[in-house]
């Protein structure tokens, strides 16, 4: 009897959400739909267990989707491991970065920006700032899938209009993610 695809091996476990995950949550500026609230408990649930976590929130534009991400972010930092927000453009990585630096201003979460509008001093700042573990949530594009980008602690990835990324870049991803979590 063979094992299905992606329970043979053991993810990453998570600590169950505390206080500090509740009053993160409780900033939130708006109020939760019923699907919205469905898909951050079936993230923290894929989070908390030991399988390895495959999940895809789909939704219209305004769904929430961003906060979704944002709320399984803030509990991978809070375990102790590094986020990777990956998205196809630098406008959509501006964005991401402006809305999680905001969302997590009160947070004593370090949030670093990767794209080719970054300066080079500024990308080697963040790029050293990633690699000591400082920088704890990395927006950018695929200049994050470069081999000088190191996740010494990554525990989650997260991928915005996955559709808009090549098979070679998505081998890249898979390749980057085993190497940095096991």
């Amino acid at each position: 009897m063979s094992t299905p695809a992606g329970e043979a091996q053991q993810g990453v476990v998570y600590e169950a959400p505390g206080d500090e995950y509740v009053r993160f949550a409780s900033n939130f500026p708006f109020e939760e739909t019923a699907d919205q609230h469905a898909a951050i408990e079936a993230v923290i649930s894929d989070m908390t267990s030991p399988q390895p976590m495959d999940r895809v929130v789909c939704g219209d534009v305004g769904f929430g989707k961003t906060e979704v991400a944002m709320r399984a972010a803030f509990l991978a930092v809070q375990s102790g491991r590094q986020v990777v927000v990956l998205v196809p453009t630098t406008l959509l990585a501006r964005q991401h970065f402006e809305n999680f630096r905001d969302r997590f201003a009160d947070t004593a979460v370090n949030i670093g920006l990767i794209s080719r509008f970054t300066s080079g001093k500024d990308a080697n700042q963040t790029l050293e700032s990633i690699k000591s573990g400082q920088t704890d949530i990395v927006i950018g594009t695929h200049k994050l899938l470069s081999k000088s980008v190191e996740l010494p602690k990554m525990g989650l990835l997260i991928i915005d209009e996955e559709h808009r990324f090549g098979v070679a870049q998505k081998r890249s991803l898979k390749h980057c993610a085993l190497k940095s979590i096991f």
